[in-house]
């Protein structure tokens, strides 16, 4: 179904062949949106005029994006899938964690429960890594970090 795009982000903006259209946004008001924002005014009248440009290719897209039927789509309440099969894929019941209930243990008197230390971690190449590996100086398991103080 989603194979091939149906649509671009390009086809939103102005092409650039197309005649320009009144501007929508005044100097002025490009001015007002620059002190607004705490943005410097722009320099030059080239650098006005491409800012004024480039405003109007964002609103024009901005427009292009309103005008799209939406009637009968439900709104986006999160970035993430939310059918019912993703949902039953990250849900966690006690079969899954039976592994790390098998790798605790309760100790002391108020049976507090800790990690057994006889079972091996597994960190899965986190931690195959020499971290001293670059360190130009070392005492021990420590790097050396020179100061720029003169001693």
């Amino acid at each position: 179904m989603l194979s091939k795009p149906t649509w671009s982000v390009r086809s939103l903006l102005p092409s650039s062949t197309d005649a320009p259209i009144a501007p929508t946004v005044t100097s002025k008001q490009l001015h007002h949106l620059l002190r607004l924002s705490a943005l410097p005014k722009p320099e030059t009248i080239e650098d006005e005029e491409k800012m004024l440009q480039t405003l109007e290719s964002q609103l024009h897209f901005v427009r292009e994006i309103q005008s799209v039927d939406t009637k009968g789509v439900e709104p986006l309440r999160s970035i993430r899938d939310e059918t019912r099969e993703a949902e039953k894929e990250i849900e966690i019941n006690m079969e899954d964690l039976k592994e790390a209930f098998a790798r605790e243990e309760k100790v002391g008197r108020m049976g507090r429960v800790r990690r057994r230390k006889d079972l091996p971690v597994d960190t899965k190449g986190a931690e195959d890594w020499d971290v001293l590996g670059h360190a130009t100086r070392r005492v021990g398991r420590y790097f050396v970090v020179e100061s720029g103080k003169e001693r």
